[in-house]
């Protein structure tokens, strides 16, 4: 995955590091920090998906669960991922 981090400060903001490359429409994976441990102790999660909105605060994956809001601030990670595999014809009874 993409690290969001700026290794070097040149002026660009963490909006412009994390999703440079990506764009609206695109599958992507987001891995980013919970604003504090859920209930198994985790501190990072995922949001897999395609993403709607991009801006300097924090980009919106639309997944099966509906949309999530990452702010720029929690991304750890970004990685643009294949679409999802063909859904599989259900068997005709009988």
């Amino acid at each position: 995955m993409e690290s969001p981090r700026n290794p070097d400060d040149d002026g660009r903001s963490r909006a412009d590091v994390a999703f440079r490359g990506h764009a609206v429409g695109e599958r992507v994976v987001v891995r980013y920090r919970l604003p504090e441990p859920d209930g198994a102790g985790r501190t990072l999660t995922d949001a897999l998906g395609e993403i709607t909105s991009i801006t300097r605060d924090a980009v919106v994956v639309a997944t099966r669960r509906g949309d999530v809001r990452v702010p720029t601030a929690a991304v750890v990670a970004l990685k643009r991922v294949p679409p999802p595999p063909a859904r599989r014809p259900r068997p005709e009874p009988g």
